[in-house]
C-alpha cells in the first residue's frame, strides 16, 4: 500500500509541474492534464481515508492543528481550481463550460492554481522529514546546501512572480514567457515549489523540536534561503532594467502588428536620468492594433499570447518587472 501511495504521490507531482507549465503544454494538454490530476488526487483521497476517519479523535497539539488547517486549505483550493478550470473548458470537459461564469472562473483559477501550488509544496515539505530521516548523515547535509541554494532561487522567482497579486485577485491575468525553453519553465517551478516546501517543512521542524539549538539551526538555514533570494532577485531586475535599455538605444525599433507600424526613435539615456519618452505611446497602440485584429467582444478582455489579458494589467506587468518607469 505505501509503495501506490509513493507511487501516486510522484505522479501527483510530475502532473503539477505539468499544469503550471501552460506555455509549454499549451490549453488542449493543459485541460487533459488537469482532467488527470482531478483523478489522481481521489485516489489520493481513497488511500489516505484514514486520514478522515481520525480527524475527529485525539488530542490536537500544535504540529497536527498546522497540519490540519494546510490540509483543510489545499482540498477547498484545489476543489476551486478545479471547478473554475472546468468552467472554462473547451476540450477536456466542453458540456460544462460555464458552469460558473466565464470571467469569474478566470479570476478564481488563477487565483486559486497558486494557492494549491503553495500548499501543496508546504503539505509536501511537512512531510519531507520521514524520507529524510533514512538517509545517511553525510548525504542528508549535501542534500541539504542543495536544497537551501534552490530555494533560495525558488524565492527569488517568487518575490518577480507576481503570484501575491494573483492570489488576492489583484492581477486577472498570469503573463507567460512562450520563449523560454520547456526545461528552463520546469526548473523555475519547481524551484519554486522547493521553496514552498522548505518553508513547510521549516515551520513543521520549529513546532516540533524543543532543542533550542534545533530551532536556532533552522532559523539559520531560513535565513540563508531568504538572504540567497534577494540577491539572486537584485541580480536579476539589474539584467531586466539592463536589457531594457539597451533596447531602446536601438534606432528606429519596428513594433510591427499586420500592416501597422509603429517606429521608435533613437532616445538618448543619460547616466544619471532614464527617460522612456514613447513606451507609454507604444504599448498603446500596439494594444490598440491588436483589439483590430481580433473579434469585439464587450468583456474588458483582449486575447494575445500570453492569455486572456485586462489593458491595464499588460502596463502593471511591465512595471513590476522593471521593463517601463512606473513615474
Amino acid at each position: 500500500m505505501n509503495k501506490i501511495k509513493r507511487i501516486i504521490d510522484v505522479l501527483m507531482l510530475i502532473t503539477l509541474m505539468c499544469l503550471m507549465s501552460y506555455q509549454i503544454t499549451g490549453e488542449v494538454a493543459h485541460e487533459w492534464i488537469g482532467i488527470s490530476m482531478v483523478i489522481l488526487v481521489i485516489v489520493h483521497q481513497i488511500l489516505n481515508i484514514k486520514w478522515y476517519t481520525t480527524i475527529m479523535k485525539g488530542k490536537y497539539k500544535l504540529f497536527r492543528i498546522f497540519n490540519t488547517i494546510i490540509n483543510i486549505l489545499l482540498i477547498a483550493s484545489f476543489i476551486c481550481t478545479a471547478i473554475s478550470g472546468i468552467s472554462m473548458s473547451n476540450y477536456a470537459v466542453p458540456f460544462l463550460y460555464s458552469l460558473i461564469n466565464v470571467n469569474t472562473a478566470r479570476v478564481m483559477h488563477l487565483a486559486f492554481s497558486y494557492c494549491s501550488f503553495i500548499l501543496m509544496g508546504m503539505h509536501l515539505g511537512m512531510h519531507m522529514g520521514v524520507i529524510s530521516t533514512k538517509m545517511p548523515k553525510y548525504i542528508k547535509n549535501i542534500l541539504t546546501i542543495i536544497i537551501i541554494i534552490v530555494a533560495g532561487y525558488g524565492f527569488s522567482l517568487f518575490l518577480k512572480s507576481g503570484i501575491v497579486d494573483y492570489i488576492l485577485f489583484q492581477t486577472h491575468f498570469a503573463f507567460l514567457d512562450y520563449e523560454k525553453e520547456a526545461y528552463i519553465v520546469f526548473i523555475e517551478n519547481l524551484s519554486m515549489l522547493t521553496f514552498f516546501a522548505f518553508v513547510g517543512s521549516s515551520i513543521a521542524n520549529f513546532i516540533r523540536n524543543v532543542d533550542k539549538e534545533k530551532i536556532l539551526i533552522g532559523i539559520i538555514k531560513l535565513l540563508i534561503v531568504l538572504i540567497i533570494g534577494f540577491v539572486f532577485n537584485q541580480f536579476g531586475n539589474k539584467n531586466a532594467t539592463s536589457s531594457f535599455s539597451n533596447w531602446t538605444n536601438e534606432t528606429f525599433q519596428n513594433v510591427e502588428t499586420n500592416d501597422t507600424t509603429i517606429e521608435v526613435t533613437e532616445i538618448e539615456l543619460n547616466n544619471n536620468e532614464t527617460d522612456y519618452i514613447n513606451e507609454e505611446y507604444a504599448l498603446e497602440e500596439s494594444v490598440n492594433n491588436i483589439n483590430n485584429e481580433i473579434v469585439e467582444i464587450d468583456d474588458g478582455y483582449i486575447k494575445i499570447d500570453g492569455g486572456s489579458q485586462l489593458k491595464n494589467d499588460i502596463k502593471i506587468w511591465l512595471e513590476r518587472n522593471n521593463l517601463i518607469n512606473n513615474n
